[in-house]
């Protein structure tokens, strides 16, 4: 057996109620849609190294195009480790569209306090509820990503849904894979697999299949920066848990992951972890999609 195979028999001994053969269940990219009317990509149970090791900072540090202010930033990503999710899950095939939340909004989403956190429910209601969600300056088309909505809201959407926001560790390994892939398509930038550079806007969702990830997910590298569950720590890695990493028990900034439209092919790598924003802050760059354990 491989080392990875050997941490996750490993890991599995302890937790075998939840450790699911991979014989009995889908297989890696299988599709459904679920109760809501979204597709959804299977990701097994497996192992990854999550984060960036030396080798590929180099690489990453003499991208083209790299901002200044990305100066500092692998340190956040480093130590590169290895995780095993023990519990394979769904993931949306493409970032939640304007179409798909209006469904939140027209069930009366805002109105019902069960999909939202305590903390969630203190933002809502310091806000004039009947004009959320706020528009998103012209990307309010119905295949659109819906953005310029805040973490709280996406999460409120995901329990409505009967999913969750991913995990950064869900998410980084349904973006990069058991190979560990710097970007979903492999580890070379190619700016034609995904909505990322000179863009103005936002694109229609799943507009670039060609940068599919491994189990199909779209639109991982672009488009629309997505909120992962995870309050952001620069040195939660070097104690992050082999199994399952739920990320910091608190914190101020909430990470998100993948590129976005306009910005570069640094901020696109799978393992890129962005730094600066609160749960209560929204822009027309970030989006989200859902996971589901059923």
């Amino acid at each position: 057996m491989t080392r990875k195979q050997l941490l996750f028999a490993a890991l599995c001994v302890p937790l075998s109620a939840v450790c699911a053969n991979a014989e009995d269940g889908p297989s890696a990219g299988h599709a459904r849609t679920d109760a809501r009317g979204i597709v959804q990509q299977y990701v097994p149970e497996g192992c990854f190294q999550m984060g960036t090791n030396e080798a590929a900072a180099m690489i990453a540090m003499a991208l083209p195009d790299r901002p200044s202010w990305t100066d500092g930033t692998l340190a956040s990503e480093q130590p590169a480790h290895e995780v095993c999710l023990t519990r394979g899950y769904w993931i949306d095939r493409t970032e939640v569209t304007n179409a798909a939340f209006s469904d939140f909004v027209a069930d009366g989403g805002y109105e019902k306090p069960e999909f939202w956190s305590t903390d969630g429910l203190s933002w809502l209601e310091s806000q004039y509820v009947p004009i959320l969600p706020y528009p998103c300056g012209g990307n309010d088309a119905p295949d659109q990503p819906r953005m310029c909505v805040t973490f709280y809201e996406a999460e409120a959407y995901a329990r409505w849904r009967g999913g969750a926001l991913p995990t950064e560790a869900q998410w980084e390994y349904a973006a990069r894979g058991p190979e560990n892939l710097t970007y979903p398509w492999g580890n070379e930038w190619d700016a034609s697999r995904a909505h990322v550079l000179s863009a103005t806007q936002s694109s229609p969702v799943g507009a670039y299949p060609q940068g599919a990830s491994w189990i199909g997910a779209m639109d991982m590298a672009g488009n629309a920066m997505e909120w992962v569950a995870d309050w952001l720590d620069a040195d939660y890695y070097a104690a992050s848990p082999a199994a399952d990493p739920q990320g910091p028990e608190n914190g101020t900034i909430k990470v998100e992951k993948g590129g976005w439209w306009g910005s570069n092919p640094y901020v696109a790598r799978s393992a890129y972890r962005h730094f600066e924003d609160t749960p209560r802050y929204n822009d027309s760059h970030i989006g989200f999609r859902v996971v589901s354990l059923r």
